[in-house]
């Protein structure tokens, strides 16, 4: 672990921060832009480098162990992270799609398409080891529990008559002798053949010295053709043209590498404890040694401040309220001397208004009605001018996470920018910086109490000296009551928790036994297999919409699922992302995202699909109960509750949560089968919406619904629940091709050049993800995987179990398109696509760039179709 390394990693990061702030902060506010493909290009500029500086700082904030410095990271990781979100959703805005391409972007920093990879803080999990595991362990009990509970059936053997057991012994029995005697005469006559070669010879033996030389003959010929296909092998990967071969066992760097990340995770907690501990330490120290003198200083500053008011008025000051700050609103951290040469300026205009009163009431009276008429005319003209230009052009809105970047950097810059580390080899925690934050907090409480007692002071000061009477006010008391009275009121309508009496335990066990909540797979997002598609941009500048690729898919997941879900301070803030829908056909990984969603954040899943909700809990009040129970929702009682009202409450205590629907278009539907009606699929609909609107940006709360048959369902209510639609298609050529050589070296397979992949990749066109697994785990059985050393895979065996399959046809494909064209999105983007072919958008001259070169681009695609 070196510390230095990561110190200059947190350093250039902070500098390609500054020069992001100096952009987006400037001193002049920039005027609205007009250019639509010029804002683009500036938001997606944008968004690659903060993507850079992100990876940056998870690198950091996972290696640092100084407990001071992880604080001030994070909290800029936090709001890089929020500035990411924000972007993407302007972007998504502007374009009207929630896929974007950025290959301008990438040419120009000089950066490649894996540089656009989303990175996934580790922290997500690895700050939550113990939590995860506790629960995973209680799902465990639950499930173990739940199997002793089932009964066991039991098996009762049928008694057989003697004659038929004898008859079936007898039949087995000539069935052993059978193949002995098959085995037997197939040797005898593999001995006869070896005889008959021999008489055809005349038994002529060869020459010793002949044999000798056939021999090595042959010997030489095989060891050279096994040592030339050996060095051939090894060229090939040392090309690049051939993966490595697969290690059986784990290297010694891996081995390394884990106890060193171990012995990481150990030591950050270790000096995260002893910070806490020495944080309240350390303020005990500060408030016995240096309170008494805190609270002397403080009351001798407001006495003197009482003086100096009433010698300088003629009587003694109101003391400022609570609201206003008490004590900290008279000095507003400034010195003694200051206050006091403050007053003394004061004393003197006084003196001066005194003397010429009249000469500059007047001129002053001139003055403000000059300033009033002038500020009137200027306010209008400015809010025209205003309004034109918010029409005409693109403004950035204002960013939430923007100010806490700009904290976190400021203390960057005052604190550790220059702080020598070279004396702190362990990394732990700075003793001087605990004591001056935890000396800020100490004074913070003297001021509470010296204004308590500087108060009554000046009550009686103003009794004896000002002679003024303690007037109590009256009828406040009255008004209080009332409001309260409302507020009761108001209390008493509200409905009362269904499952007030139970424990967050009975109702996780409820939950777990009844098959709602479920343990998720295993799967990070990085397994799923997607390569980058260099086509996006040049389809778009000729005015064709392209089907987005699997990286994007992994991006978005990212985006919209895993970062919000891992953090508190990103999700409060960030756009609300309530629901999102995965559509696209069966095996292209829909599953597997949600559970590599609940994997990468830690997160709880509950499973609603009507598949899952068939035959439990029936009626109304059933399933809002589970419903309040996962969002803890207050739900009325009726006869649709009980499962919602149990899964909500659930969800969100134990938080963060993704409830995932599959099939849900079922819960839609236009028409509901009728062999599926017995299962109810519509139990849903009425209540899901009316229960999104109770999710608040604080419960980190994912709804994720999967469906393969969008079509089926009526788009305007389906379309109201998920709001983010990600249409995820089948795997182009460059995923297949990854996804072929992935799956078969990790089920054991040895990549040879007798096994010719990119004719495979082209083959299983319109083949999904799932179809093309299922073939190889058809194939590589454990017998092929002992036989590959003498005979290596090819890529005819895997045609039969692919024709097994049926593949993406051509008209699922364009349905899923059609269908997306009709969701609101796709509806925007349509009208855009138009208006720009028209030339009613997107047309204001472009001064040089690449704007100018995509504009010129889609000008020429338009004439050419004309």
């Amino acid at each position: 672990m070196s510390h230095s390394t990561y110190g200059s990693m947190w350093a250039e990061a902070q500098g390609a921060l500054q020069d992001m702030l100096e952009e987006e902060l400037p001193e002049v506010p920039p005027r609205p832009q007009k250019d639509r493909l010029q804002v683009f290009q500036g938001l997606a500029t944008f968004y690659v480098k903060y993507l850079q500086i992100l990876r940056s700082l998870e690198a950091v904030y996972d290696q640092v162990v100084q407990p001071q410095k992880r604080r001030v990271v994070r909290q800029v990781l936090d709001g890089v992270t929020g500035r990411l979100l924000e972007l993407k959703n302007e972007m998504v805005e502007l374009e009207f799609s929630e896929f974007h391409f950025y290959d301008d972007v990438l040419q120009d920093l000089k950066l490649t398409p894996g540089d656009l990879e989303v990175p996934i803080p580790r922290y997500f999990v690895s700050e939550k080891v113990r939590v995860l595991r506790e629960r995973e362990k209680l799902l465990a009990e639950i499930l173990a529990r739940g199997e002793r509970q089932e009964p066991k059936l039991e098996v009762r053997a049928r008694a057989l008559p003697i004659d038929e057991a004898v008859r079936l012994v007898q039949v087995s029995e000539r069935a052993r002798q059978g193949r002995l005697r098959a085995s037997f005469m197939k040797e005898i006559r593999r001995e006869e053949e070896r005889y008959r070669q021999s008489q055809n010879g005349n038994g002529s033996a060869l020459d010793p010295h002949a044999a000798a030389t056939l021999i090595q003959k042959v010997w030489l010929g095989y060891s050279t053709r096994k040592r030339m296909k050996k060095e051939r092998l090894e060229e090939m990967v040392f090309l690049g043209m051939l993966p490595p071969p697969q290690q059986g066992k784990q290297s010694a760097g891996q081995a390394r590498m884990q106890q060193v990340e171990s012995t990481r995770r150990q030591l950050q907690e270790k000096h995260e404890a002893d910070f806490l501990q020495a944080q309240d330490r350390i303020r005990d120290s500060v408030r016995e040694v240096d309170g008494p003198d805190m609270q002397q200083t403080l009351q001798g500053q407001i006495r003197q401040w009482f003086i100096e008011c009433r010698d300088a008025t003629g009587k003694f000051p109101d003391y400022p309220s609570v609201d206003d700050g008490g004590s900290l609103a008279i000095f507003a951290q400034k010195t003694p001397e200051q206050v006091a040469a403050e007053l003394a300026a004061k004393e003197e205009e006084k003196e001066k208004k005194k003397k010429n009163k009249g000469k500059k009431g007047k001129s002053g009276k001139e003055g403000k009605e000059k300033k009033k008429k002038d500020g009137k005319g200027k306010g209008k003209g400015k809010k025209s001018d205003a309004d034109s230009e918010e029409e005409e052009g693109w403004k950035m809105t204002p960013s939430n996470f923007l100010p806490a970047v700009v904290e976190g950097s400021n203390t960057y810059k005052g604190v550790w920018q220059n702080r020598d580390e070279s004396q702190n080899f362990t990394q732990t925690f700075d003793a001087e910086l605990v004591r001056e934050e935890k000396r800020v907090e100490v004074e913070e409480e003297v001021r509470v109490q010296v204004d308590e007692l500087m108060r009554q002071e000046l009550k009686n000061l103003k009794i004896l000296v000002d002679r003024v009477k303690d007037k109590k006010k009256k009828g406040k008391k009255g008004s209080k009551k009332k409001k309260k009275g409302k507020g009761s009121k108001k209390k008493k309508k509200r409905e009362k928790d269904q499952t007030a009496d139970r424990t967050i335990e009975s109702l996780f066990e409820e939950l777990v036994v009844e098959g709602f909540l479920i343990k998720p797979m295993n799967v990070k997002l990085s397994e799923y297999v997607g390569e980058y598609s260099y086509l996006g941009t040049t389809l778009r500048q000729a005015d064709i919409e392209p089907m987005p690729s699997l990286s994007d898919v992994r991006q978005l997941m990212a985006l919209y699922g895993i970062l919000p879900l891992g953090s508190q301070a990103v999700h409060e803030r960030a756009p609300l992302v309530k629901t999102m829908l995965l559509a696209g056909p069966a095996g292209v990984g829909k599953k597997m995202l949600v559970h590599a969603l609940c994997t990468e954040t830690g997160a709880n899943l509950f499973n609603l699909s009507p598949a899952n909700l068939a035959g439990k809990y029936p009626g109304r009040s059933g399933l809002q109960y589970i419903l309040h129970v996962v969002f803890k929702v207050r739900s009325p009682h009726s006869d649709l509750q009980y499962i919602l009202h149990v899964v909500f409450k659930v969800a969100r205590l134990l938080q963060p949560s993704v409830i995932w629907i599959g099939d849900a278009e079922k819960t839609f539907y236009k028409k509901v089968p009728k062999q599926e009606k017995e299962m109810e699929p519509k139990r849903l609909k009425k209540d899901l919406p009316k229960l999104l609107k109770l999710l608040k940006p604080e419960d980190r709360v994912l709804i994720v619904g999967t469906t393969r048959r969008p079509f089926d369902a009526d788009l305007k209510p389906f379309c109201k629940v998920y709001r983010k639609i990600i249409l995820i298609p089948r795997p182009d050529y460059s995923t297949r091709l990854a996804l072929w050589t992935r799956s078969l070296l990790e089920r054991g397979g040895r990549l040879t050049p007798d096994l010719d992949l990119s004719s495979l990749a082209k083959v299983t066109d319109g083949y999904t993800q799932g179809r093309i697994l299922a073939a190889v785990q058809a194939v590589l059985t454990q017998r092929r995987l002992e036989l590959q050393s003498g005979r290596p895979l090819r890529a005819l065996e895997f045609i039969p179990p692919l024709a097994i399959q049926d593949p993406v046809y051509k008209d699922e494909e364009e349905s899923l398109k059609t269908w997306y064209s009709r969701t609101p999105l796709g509806k925007k983007r349509a009208r855009a696509a138009k208006a720009s072919e028209e030339g009613e958008a997107g047309n204001a001259p472009v001064k040089g760039g690449k704007g100018k070169k995509v504009m010129e681009g889609k000008g020429k695609a338009v004439k050419k179709k004309k």
